[in-house]
């Protein structure tokens, strides 16, 4: 072989380990969006606004309570498309993996966006969501309903985040 052979080989083969490479990190490493953030799925755009965990929810006299704790999520769900779509099921992650789904009934949560719901083109859906989880940190994973065999999704993380009691410091003093 001459030298301009192996000059052409060698290059072949940098190209080829580099295209590997990076087809590689880019499937095992997908991005995670933050809290904020709008986050595109197809013609879906979610915007996770807050979290918050609560004990229970509904009338005080009768209220629901949770198996774990509930986490509500305030979001809202744009429809870039052209076309009216399907909000889907969401669901969250922990950090060992485990997946949980959207409850399917949340009556009792002020602002609830129900379980059945739907987003003309250019319309935003602005309400809450509910899990019955364990307190912790979780990635939502947010999908279009476009497609189902070639859905799209991205994953936005959801750090813990428990509110102290405010301790009121100008209160007069006993004595």
């Amino acid at each position: 072989m001459t030298k301009l052979a192996y000059a052409g080989l060698a290059l072949a083969l940098v190209a080829l380990a580099g295209g590997c490479s990076s087809g590689e990190t880019s499937r095992h490493d997908p991005k995670i969006y933050r809290m904020g953030e709008s986050v595109g799925t197809g013609p879906l755009v979610y915007t996770v606004l807050d979290t918050e965990w609560l004990d229970q929810i509904g009338d005080p006299a009768s209220p629901r309570l949770p198996r774990n704790r509930f986490l509500s999520v305030l979001l809202t769900v744009t429809n870039s498309g052209p076309a009216t779509s399907g909000v889907p099921q969401l669901t969250l992650a922990d950090s060992h993996g485990t997946s949980f789904a959207e409850l399917t009934d949340a009556s009792g949560l002020a602002e609830w966006l129900g379980f059945l719901r739907s987003v003309r083109p250019a319309e935003t859906l602005h309400g809450r969501i509910l899990f019955d989880v364990p307190t912790g940190p979780y990635r939502l994973q947010v999908t279009d309903d476009a497609d189902p065999e070639n859905q799209a999704s991205a994953t936005i993380e959801m750090p813990l985040e428990l509110t102290r009691p405010q301790i009121r410091t100008d209160l007069p003093r006993r004595k």
